[in-house]
């Protein structure tokens, strides 16, 4: 697959890597500094405080009703509204409050429909005929029909869109073709103005899912240069203010199709300093709060903290790419050895404070093709040296670990730098920014490099597909240059499969076979947690970063 497949490795960029990491006292920082910093951060809370304080009003029985949500999940401000140029998770959770597509996610993951009501798709799995709603109106007024569909699809794949997100229309017949500048019929007709039809280019059972997907959001018939700072939508909420590095306020759509949400607004604050955010929650400015890794301890191990702590698998993957064509990684049991050698579970309490399951496979737990009586490799460091001897090394062998150098990424290599070293398993490790670590991965040059893994959307194939199909080999994602034809067959058997147990069992066994070979060494899947006032009622962590829009939450008093 081409670069643009890869919209979760650069929300890993934005995020993870190349973002201010999550811990308030860097590293280097003297206690005197650190304090002071903990002030600034304490005194710019009393200060947003007294800005941003959470609207009240008065019930008729005389309570106190809170009437806006303060959301303080994202550190960094979204790289833009338009939903052609949404390639971060900031931009990505914006555009789902304020667009729709043909289909959404829910925040368990289910994809539902959206503007199109109800969709049909035809024997052979090629043509969807999407039947939309009737009475939709965009926030400016104009009423959503199905041209605005093809209009919003031939823009997003129009080259001087510049769209870094253009690969879920690609399975559309002649999209490909379209996104590199060529006149071709495109497999999209609008027979009235409640009727899509699109035409595949091939069979492939998740497409609904690929629509749910920011990048096909359905935009007006009029989009100017300033769409990204001035967004027209057809979703629940509508851009208010956008103070760049500050906050996005959103008032809700009282037109909804879908039912206004129960609040009036909606304010997504963007807090990059942990300890200025937790201050705040604490202050009861903040509704929403994420909690970083080294926090978790100190809000689990507090009662008061602790209760108002929720938490839930997502869809992220910690994983070691190994890369099957270089010296002795091309024997399996060395590439077994490896999986033998580290303590999994160990690594997840030191690194990651427990927050999360040991991966036997790439398919989480919460996707159809999850297989839960596949154990983990055994940490058995006898045993791996008894395969590198069995593989031609008794002497063990020298490898090159790369990671970014962000954190916790170092912390980790040196941690499998010690489990791998006494499984005569030497390590160099190699340290570079996270884009040139991710070039030489994908052109080849590591041994091994640690990495992780968000979905773009919930299935099993967004995980099979990108990190260890042949097609998606280097530039696609998969950097373990992985190629097994029995693998490929599977996985390319499930994308076409439409019934959801036959597909869910291909999975299983593509994901088993991958497991066996050690395609890549699975470390964990990771679980998200937040801290919620008591007064936010109905919130659900969302599976997918586009999952959770506000349409099912109210507030308290």
């Amino acid at each position: 697959m081409e670069e643009v497949r890869s919209w979760t490795d650069r929300r890993t960029f934005y995020s993870l890597q190349a973002q201010p990491a999550h811990s308030p006292r860097q590293p280097g920082m003297t206690p005197a500094s650190y304090s002071a910093t903990r002030m600034r951060s304490i005194c710019a809370a009393i200060i947003a405080i007294t800005l941003v304080a959470p609207g009240c009003r008065r019930a008729d029985d005389g309570s106190s009703v809170r009437h806006t949500l303060v959301d303080s999940r994202d550190w960094y401000d979204p790289r833009s509204l338009d939903p052609a140029k949404a390639t971060d998770v900031p931009s990505g959770r914006a555009v789902a409050y304020l667009f729709d597509g043909l289909t959404r996610f829910t925040p368990s993951g289910e994809v539902e429909p959206a503007l199109a009501r109800s969709w049909d798709v035809s024997p052979d799995g090629l043509r969807y005929t999407f039947h939309l709603r009737d009475s939709v109106t965009f926030h400016d007024g104009s009423l959503f029909r199905a041209r605005h569909v093809s209009q919003s699809f031939q823009r997003l794949l129009r080259p001087e869109t510049q769209s870094g997100t253009v690969w879920p229309l690609f399975p559309i017949a002649g999209a490909r073709a379209t996104a590199a500048g060529k006149d071709v019929p495109l497999g999209l007709e609008t027979p009235d103005d409640t009727t899509v039809v699109i035409t595949l280019a091939e069979p492939l059972a998740i497409f609904p899912k690929l629509l749910a997907m920011p990048a096909a959001a359905i935009l007006p018939d009029h989009v100017g240069v300033d769409f990204s700072e001035k967004p027209v939508g057809t979703g629940p909420w509508k851009l208010v203010q956008w103070k760049h590095d500050d906050f996005l306020k959103f008032a809700r759509n009282t037109n909804y199709y879908g039912g206004a949400p129960a609040f009036d607004t909606l304010l997504a604050r963007i807090i990059p300093e942990p300890s200025t955010a937790v201050a705040e929650f604490e202050a009861g400015t903040v509704d929403i709060l994420y909690i970083p890794e080294e926090q978790t301890r100190s809000w689990e191990n507090t009662d008061e903290r602790r209760a108002n702590l929720v938490s839930a698998p997502a869809l992220r993957l910690w994983y070691i790419g190994v890369n099957s064509t270089r010296g002795p990684l091309k024997d399996v049991r060395v590439r077994q050895a490896l999986a033998h050698a580290i303590d999994a579970p160990t690594l997840l309490a030191q690194l990651l404070a427990g927050r999360g399951t040991v991966a036997a496979g790439v398919v989480p737990p919460t996707l159809d093709g999850f297989d839960a009586a596949r154990k983990p490799f055994a940490y058995d460091t006898l045993a791996a040296r008894r395969l590198l001897t069995e593989a031609g090394y008794p002497n063990g062998i020298d490898l090159e670990l790369w990671s970014s150098q962000t954190s916790p990424w170092p912390r980790l290599a040196q941690t499998l730098q010690a489990y791998l070293g006494a499984a005569n398993i030497r390590l160099k490790l190699v340290q570079r920014d996270a884009s040139a670590m991710r070039a030489a991965a994908r052109a080849g040059q590591t041994d091994l490099v640690v990495k992780d893994w968000y979905a773009d959307y919930p299935d099993a194939e967004n995980f099979l597909y990108p990190l260890l199909h042949t097609a998606n080999k280097g530039a696609g994602g998969n950097v373990s240059f992985f190629s097994n034809a029995t693998f490929d067959r599977l996985v390319d058997e499930a994308r076409r499969e439409a019934d959801g147990q036959r597909r869910a069992t291909l999975y299983r066994s593509a994901d088993s076979l991958a497991y066996q070979q050690v395609g890549l060494v699975p470390l964990f899947f990771y679980n998200e947690m937040y801290a919620v006032q008591p007064w936010v009622k109905g919130f659900e962590v969302p599976v997918i970063f586009n999952g959770q829009r506000w349409t099912k939450v109210s507030l308290g008093q």
